[in-house]
């Protein structure tokens, strides 16, 4: 079906969201997704994004990841926006993967480059027209240069917006240049979203219209409070003083394997999301007990 100009609705904090398993990690625990966006909506988070790095969508067979994009949405029965995220090596695969998202319900798709063999710029180009033309919901372009090998410049960046129906975008490349480039001109089709934990005070100061950010995932309420305080309100500083324990989060998040810090951090919070699935290992107990200590600092318990 065609793509037709989609109206720009995502905004502020979009939790990046785990694929909840179940204790040996064979099976999705359907039932603890119900329980995470309960948890995410009552604290006032804006959207969660699935099936993306902290979702572990490489280790999901392709019917469990149509199942979690599934059950989100489900779950979140449209308080909160859905996103469902995608990656796939094919453009067939992509589109089939988009369609189902399309067909659920979710309110938009998060698609990172066909990795392992990096395409080309134009080949990036022709694979996003595509996979928008596929659908009639918004397009996210999820910029993850380390893992994809595909490291755009924010003149590149601009002319993927001039794709019709690629809307947003996630910066998770990590290079403040760049980024600070696409916030202080940004693309006029685009909205720019953070995706680097650590770059979320400085994206916001530029103006980011959100960030999607797997710390809310453990620690919802402060990240939203944080969005209030700062986006909302203007207090720069009351925002700097919560960001100093947004901080500690991410930061530690960005020294670990980030899906399985996500999940040791729903464990000590009291929302356990299961093990990551292997070959992917849970994080050792030095690790466990240094993010404990960050974690004890939270204001809300």
């Amino acid at each position: 079906m065609p793509s037709t100009t989609s109206q720009k609705t995502l905004g502020g904090i979009i939790a990046a969201v785990p694929t909840p398993f179940t204790a040996d990690g064979s099976q999705v625990d359907v039932d603890n997704i119900h329980a995470q966006v309960e948890r995410l909506v009552k604290a006032g988070i804006h959207g969660v994004v699935t099936t993306g790095t902290t979702g572990e969508f490489p280790a999901l067979t392709p019917d469990e990841h149509k199942l979690v994009v599934k059950t989100y949405v489900e779950a979140a029965q449209g308080r909160i926006p859905v996103v469902a995220g995608v990656g796939a090596n094919s453009t067939r695969a992509a589109i089939d993967f988009v369609q189902h998202a399309q067909s659920v319900g979710a309110a938009a798709v998060m698609v990172v480059p066909p990795f392992y063999d990096p395409l080309d710029f134009d080949s990036l180009v022709a694979f996003y027209k595509d996979v928008t033309a596929s659908i009639d919901i918004p397009l996210m372009y999820y910029n993850l240069p380390h893992a994809t090998g595909v490291h755009l410049k924010a003149d590149e960046i601009r002319t993927l917006g001039s794709i019709k129906g690629l809307d947003y975008l996630k910066d998770t490349s990590g290079n403040a240049k760049e980024q600070v480039d696409l916030l202080t001109n940004p693309p006029a089709d685009v909205t720019v979203f953070n995706g680097w934990d650590t770059l979320t005070f400085s994206s916001m100061a530029l103006g980011a219209k959100g960030g999607v950010w797997g710390v809310a995932s453990i620690v919802p309420e402060e990240a939203a409070e944080f969005w209030e305080t700062f986006a909302v309100k203007g207090d720069l500083v009351k925002a700097r003083e919560q960001w100093k324990f947004l901080w500690a989060v991410s930061s530690f998040l960005e020294s670990v394997n980030y899906a399985a810090g996500i999940k040791a951090g729903l464990d000590i919070v009291g929302f356990p999301a299961g093990p990551t699935r292997a070959p992917t290992q849970g994080l050792g107990s030095k690790d466990i007990e240094r993010f404990r200590q960050i974690l004890a600092q939270r204001k809300h318990k």
